[in-house]
């Protein structure tokens, strides 16, 4: 009898042991979410949800590297919103990857900022040249006026219309969604009037937000060189 005591006490810490070990497993295997834009910085929840910042659904976080072909949690392609182009073409985000995006919100029936802003883009593409896989993009905050028609017509006034340009019209959350996203303010002042940050963006191929420059006609000279840094 006291061989079988013995026994079991030698026993019983190997079992508190095993017992431990896979509760701290089971704790490790915890899954945890993250928004894919990095609105909160690395800030991680432990149930699903949507992130309060760009209210994107939260995305696991993955510890595996991602590979050249894939989506970064950073990439603008995560989010799968439809938006119509300026010739009627229903696209997602992701339908521009492989390009270098340069990107502007505006809307045509602006008189101040925007058509500085335009300019600044067309001096932008005049100094960075004939690159075949930079792409142009402007998105309206005025989706309403902003047609797909009324964007064509934009983009012929303003010599935009040859395939580098690219025109975005989306629906009111979507835009909303993707100005977050870009850290762009805006807000409706009277029916055909907004204000806005001016904020013009470049992502790399892969829709990783890689510089941003703010302001009206200014040196263009930085965001120049990061598009060619990208390009090369």
């Amino acid at each position: 009898m006291k061989r079988i005591i013995i026994l079991w006490l030698a026993f019983l810490p190997l079992v508190f042991t095993i017992s431990c070990n896979s509760d701290v497993t089971e704790s490790k295997s915890q899954e945890t979410y993250q928004c894919p834009m990095k609105c909160e910085g690395d800030k991680i929840y432990i149930e699903e949800g949507s992130c309060p910042v760009c209210k994107m659904d939260l995305k696991p976080v993955a510890d595996a590297p991602v590979l050249a072909d894939e989506i970064s949690e950073l990439s603008i392609f995560n989010l799968t919103s439809n938006w119509t182009d300026q010739n009627n073409r229903t696209i997602e985000l992701k339908e521009l990857k492989g390009d270098v995006l340069v990107v502007v919100m505006i809307y045509t029936s602006c008189k101040a900022a925007c058509p500085r802003l335009v300019a600044d883009m067309r001096n932008i593409r005049k100094e960075v040249g004939e690159r075949d896989n930079v792409n142009y993009v402007l998105v309206s905050i005025d989706p309403k006026t902003d047609t797909p028609a009324r964007l064509k017509e934009f983009s012929i006034e303003n010599f935009m219309d040859d395939e580098h340009w690219t025109f975005l019209n989306g629906s009111e959350e979507n835009v909303r969604e993707f100005a977050n996203v870009l850290a762009m303010k805006y807000k409706s002042i009277s029916p055909l009037d907004f204000s806005h940050s001016n904020i013009i963006s470049v992502f790399n191929v892969g829709g990783e937000l890689e510089f941003q420059q703010e302001g009206l006609g200014v040196d263009n000279k930085e965001i120049v060189a990061s598009i060619n840094k990208l390009v090369k």
